[in-house]
């Protein structure tokens, strides 16, 4: 299991960039921390989850 904003997921085995596309993602609004280091964008295709990974994914909203 993958701990990813604080709900336990079974996505041991995907990428970072293939969580995000199932999950509804924009890429360009989101940043991903795992296991507290932050992914960089160019890597999320070659980031696997692992189990006992811990995620936050954050999305970022324009406004004013």
């Amino acid at each position: 299991m993958v701990r990813i904003n604080g709900k336990d997921l079974d996505i041991g085995g995907k990428s970072v960039a293939e969580y995000l596309d199932f999950a509804g993602y924009d890429l360009k609004r989101v940043a991903v921390e795992l296991n507290g280091e932050i992914v960089p964008k160019a890597q999320y295709a070659n980031t696997v989850f692992k189990d006992g990974d811990s995620v936050e994914v954050v999305s970022f909203v324009g406004g004013g």
